[in-house]
């Protein structure tokens, strides 16, 4: 397979701290120091580009909580790939 194929990837970060919300500010703040494409979602991040591009940006969201002092986090991460690829507008094609 082409390594340089775009996938989706999606990314869901919890901190397991008192107050949550300031640590996925910086999750989604280092998701877009990547320079991924991506798209806030209420549940979910959802990134686009190379499968190694995206394992990153999903890598450092998941550091960004130690970096914001949290002890404790749990990461989700869905891919959703093909042999053509796969990309945001794609998915979201028939909702907008």
């Amino acid at each position: 397979m082409d390594a340089t194929r775009t996938v989706t990837l999606s990314v869901q970060v919890l901190p397991l701290c008192d107050d949550p919300y300031p640590v996925v500010d910086r999750a989604i703040a280092a998701i877009q120091a990547s320079g991924v494409r991506y798209q806030v979602c209420p549940m979910e991040t959802v990134l686009e580009g190379t499968l190694d591009a995206c394992l990153a940006a999903a890598r450092a969201a998941h550091e960004a909580c130690f970096v914001e002092g949290v002890r404790r986090a749990v990461t989700y991460i869905k891919i959703s790939d093909g042999v053509a690829g796969s990309t945001i507008d794609e998915k979201m094609l028939k909702y907008r």
